[in-house]
């Protein structure tokens, strides 16, 4: 269902906010081949059927506070289909554009048993806005729905009058079908985040490959003696894995989002397929045979397989000094230059598309130090780079919500509403020079504390990847032996030698071209960076991060 946005009671502003327009992609969805439960609009979580609504009807906003002191709107879900209730209403900050969601439920039991779904018996006034000296359309009620014994919440209701809402639309869910949620993003408050009373979004607890919990898409309002006593819902039909797409529906998804990822004009270390960069004289190294190092096999066959990271074994560059200059340069033209691996995500009512790319060397970084450019000798440098762009995509409807975009040891989840677009709904994303780090505009994003950081500079050029016409689904665990593993994904040591230099050595060459007053805060800053920034410690791959069984962050 796209967004559908009914004002009432707006007040005229002189200058429209960024939500009060509706986000669309640009391009209308395709038909998606067909499967068995992968795009049908609703999906069983076990006696539960629940639909994903993303049309709103306006109940209360704000016009300050929150995120850029813009204020926050709060809705309640609309067009709701027959015989499916509201779970919780939905809230957004003002600074951009309208888009998310909130799922409805319906009784799906045979009646054996209790029903999935039951009415509250009450409900509370959490909070209101009656006595808030800020601009406001009218007042707002925010009320915490009481359960009946048996049965949780799974948000909070608004109102713009302090008569308590009716017991007949909303539904309380059966705790067997709930699991434990936590915060998610700020949404709103009069002062900030740690002051006060506050809105967030939830999201569940425990989050990864195997974990049962679904987001709502609803809000928590919390003051600081009231908690909000709400859950997420349980997906204990998790195991059929029935709304994942099948490998034809992946297809059709990887041609509709796939990203374009544009590299700097001046970058020297693109990207290679796995395959290119052993059959160009990489070499496996063993720890006391540093001497007899081993030729690699065209998908890794030879290489030592699973274990753990143990220091034992680690891969490195050809020898031959000719051979190591062109194998650092990476082999843009070369095929399967994306490795792709899906995943259930959010009780499997997402599907996580994580698109992992892989350059042979990491070059040098930059800092910027006040109005200072300065190069950072070999600080930086490693062998083997391992980055990956995560489309994440609702199985209601095969619609692209977020995109993760990994930043050096870390990354950030970016909304649909605030990415670019090329090519109809393919995705644009830039890697910074030489760090690979990913984006999602171009310019400078400094990696730092105030005017000190490592530079992340990015740029569209003629150099670019477009990731969906050189991929491989490398892993999707629910498709069973439909999935062939390449070898190479079950090597977990590092994928480059660890750097011996001395970084308080460059450190210091760095420092004679700084005035007095920037050498310590420089000195400090650099000594702050994880190894992996630093290029000491040589990566490892892709099935040995955190995220490729759990959540991204």
């Amino acid at each position: 269902m796209g967004n559908c946005l009914i004002f009432n009671d707006v007040s005229k502003k002189s200058k429209a906010l960024p939500i009060e327009t509706t986000f669309k992609l640009p391009s209308p969805l395709p038909t998606w081949p067909p499967g068995e439960g992968f795009g049908t609009g609703t999906i069983d979580v076990g006696g539960l059927q629940v639909c994903q609504i993303s049309s709103f009807t306006k109940v209360w906003g704000t016009h300050e506070g929150g995120p850029d002191n813009l204020g926050a709107t709060f809705y309640e879900p609309s067009s709701i289909p027959q015989g499916f209730f509201m779970l919780g209403c939905y809230a957004q900050p003002n600074n951009r554009p309208l888009f998310g969601w909130v799922l409805a439920g319906k009784d799906d039991t045979d009646g054996t048993t209790a029903g999935s779904l039951n009415k509250p018996i009450d409900y509370t006034l959490v909070w209101s806005s009656e006595s808030l000296k800020i601009k406001q359309d009218g007042i707002g009620y925010v009320w915490l729905p009481t359960p009946p014994d048996g049965y949780k919440a799974l948000g909070h209701l608004i109102t713009n009058s302090p008569q308590k809402p009716s017991l007949d639309n909303f539904r309380c869910v059966r705790s067997d079908l709930t699991d434990q949620c936590q915060t998610d993003t700020w949404i709103w408050g009069p002062a900030g985040p740690d002051d006060g009373f506050n809105i967030f979004g939830l999201r569940p607890s425990n989050r990864g490959t195997q974990a049962m919990g679904v987001s709502v898409g609803t809000f928590v309002a919390q003051t600081q003696n009231n908690p909000g006593p709400v859950a997420c819902l349980k997906n204990t039909n998790f195991s059929k894995h029935s709304c994942m797409p099948n490998p034809r529906q992946i297809e059709a998804l990887l041609q509709t989002y796939s990203p374009f990822v544009y590299f700097h004009p001046d970058e020297a270390y693109l990207p290679s397929s796995v395959s290119w960069f052993f059959n160009n004289g990489a070499l496996l190294y063993k720890k006391g045979e540093e001497s007899k190092p081993v030729a690699i096999e065209s998908m890794g066959t030879n290489l030592p397989q699973g274990g753990s990271n143990d220091g034992a074994y680690w891969l490195d560059l050809p020898a031959d000094n000719k051979a190591k200059d062109r194998v650092k340069k990476g082999d843009l033209q070369n095929s399967q230059l994306v490795n792709i691996h899906i995943k259930p995500m959010l009780g499997a009512t997402f599907t996580d598309i994580a698109m992992w790319i892989f350059y042979p060397f990491n070059g040098p970084a930059r800092a910027k130090v006040e109005f200072i450019n300065i190069p950072l000798g070999r600080i930086g440098e490693h062998v083997g780079d391992w980055e990956h762009v995560t489309l994440r995509v609702s199985n209601f409807n095969g619609e692209l919500w977020s995109v993760y975009l990994s930043q050096h040891s870390g990354g950030n989840w970016v909304n649909a509403s605030d990415l670019e677009f090329q090519a109809g709904n393919k995705v644009v994303t830039y890697a910074s020079l030489h760090g690979h780090a990913m984006y999602a505009k171009p310019g400078l994003v400094l990696q730092g504390n105030g005017a000190i950081g490592i530079r992340n500079d990015t740029a569209k050029s003629k150099m670019f990847l477009d990731t969906g016409l050189s991929f491989s689904l490398v892993a999707a665990e629910y498709l069973g032996s439909a999935i062939t593993e390449p070898p190479w994904l079950n090597y977990f040591r590092e994928w480059g030698p660890k750097i011996s230099y001395d970084v308080a050595n460059e450190i210091k060459k760095v420092e004679k071209l700084l005035p007095g007053k920037l050498k310590s805060a420089f000195d400090k800053f650099v000594k702050s960076l994880p190894n992996e920034v630093l290029g000491q410690e040589g990566p490892t791959g892709p099935k040995d991060k955190r995220n490729w069984n759990g959540d991204e962050i």
